[in-house]
């Protein structure tokens, strides 16, 4: 029996598309957000670059986590209590943050957000290929867009809120707001498609529990936790500090915040369009290494000649960061044929990839510190990219069933 006929779809496809955009564009504004506000955060709340890294850092750890406790979540919970208590969450922390006059508020509701964000982007890829098994490589295209679409909402739109009349702790705040729009379609959407139950409905059933442990004793699972990891890493050492880089360079909140949305909108048009070019073959590597080399050539160019052409070397690095996640996020599908299993293997992917990437920006911070100047950092992100396109040359479709032959 296939995927779409043991769980019937009983939405139309433009109400399970926008459903999907409208909850994955609440993932990102609060990690985006606080990036550009950075100066003036750092002034009321007195964090250095090391505690204002934790605002990046502790989310990024609990999307890891998360990734690794989402496959007993989904089967204890279901998909949709799963998903719609994990919007509560990010609306929560959002909204909390209108009380974020001291770093503990700030880092506490990052965790909020970061716990919540966990099991949404661990859950909803299995989901996906579950509802559009004819459809992974457009669909996989649109969540990641919309995922960094949010990114550019939140970098852009915060610093404007401030002009605007704002406090900083209600421009980061505000973001509770779309939270609260998706919720009611979510849980409707939700509840009408066949997703997986929770235990008690779906005991005599195969556990995910069980796909997750073998999947765990696969080298190819590892392989890609440790290279999704330090590729996303450059992800987030650049929401993380790409406003403040350029701030150091005069530019305004407003101005390196629209330089993060710049990036964000170059994510969002990568991440759509190369799964669908690469769509047109089971072998995704030649635009892997494409998306890799783009990073290592944007960040270079940061590095070397941040003022010559900003906008230029952002693109650059967008069109490489956001390519080469969604196409990552495509791979992890691609390997195994079951939704479920190869849901948990997305979930895995992310949830040790996302810890792995949480140090990125502490490692970027920390060689600023040591050096006075980020040069070091943005050279160490190309690097990383350089090194991620030697791993990914393993990514054959060929030896997919082998590499991930079941006990």
């Amino acid at each position: 029996m296939t995927a779409s006929s043991s769980y019937p779809q009983r939405v139309s496809p433009l109400l399970w598309l926008t459903v999907v955009v409208l909850i994955t564009i609440n993932l990102r504004p609060f990690l985006s957000a606080p990036g550009p506000l950075g100066p003036v955060i750092q002034n009321a709340t007195g964090m250095d670059l090391r505690a204002f890294s934790w605002l990046t850092l502790l989310p990024m750890v609990l999307m890891g986590l998360g990734g690794w406790l989402a496959p007993t979540a989904l089967q204890r919970l279901g998909a949709r209590q799963a998903i719609v208590s994990a919007l509560v969450l990010i609306g929560l922390g959002c909204a909390l943050r209108i009380a974020g006059a001291s770093s503990m508020v700030l880092i506490a509701t990052a965790g909020l957000c970061g716990a919540g964000v966990a099991l949404v982007q661990s859950i909803l890829p299995g989901l996906i290929k579950r509802q559009s098994p004819h459809n992974v490589p457009f669909m996989m295209g649109l969540y990641s867009a919309a995922l960094m679409g949010g990114g550019a909402f939140g970098a852009q739109l915060s610093p404007l809120a401030i002009q605007w009349g704002m406090s900083w702790q209600a421009s980061l705040a505000m973001w509770a707001v779309p939270v609260v729009i998706a919720l009611p379609l979510a849980f409707y959407t939700l509840g009408r498609i066949g997703l997986p139950l929770p235990t008690a409905a779906a005991k005599h059933s195969q556990p995910v529990a069980s796909d997750t442990a073998w999947l765990m004793r696969r080298r190819r699972t590892w392989l890609l936790v440790l290279s999704f990891g330090l590729m996303n890493g450059g992800y987030a050492s650049t929401v993380a500090w790409l406003a403040p880089f350029y701030q150091t360079h005069g530019w305004t909140a407003t101005q390196s915040g629209s330089l993060v949305a710049i990036l964000s909108v170059a994510q969002a048009a990568s991440a759509l369009t190369m799964p669908a070019l690469a769509a047109r073959s089971a072998d995704r590597r030649l635009w892997i290494i494409v998306a890799l080399l783009l990073q290592a050539v944007g960040f270079a160019l940061m590095a070397l000649w941040p003022t010559a052409a900003p906008t230029l070397s952002i693109v650059i690095l967008g069109i490489g960061l956001g390519g080469c996640f969604s196409l990552y996020m495509l791979v992890a599908l691609d390997h195994l044929p079951s939704p479920t299993q190869a849901g948990a293997l997305n979930a895995l992917m992310q949830g040790g990839g996302f810890i792995l990437a949480a140090l990125a920006p502490w490692i970027v911070a920390q060689l600023q510190q040591l050096s006075g100047s980020w040069t070091v950092g943005w050279l160490y992100q190309a690097g990383i990219a350089a090194l991620v396109c030697l791993m990914v040359a393993q990514f054959n479709p060929k030896h997919y069933a082998r590499e991930m032959r079941q006990p």
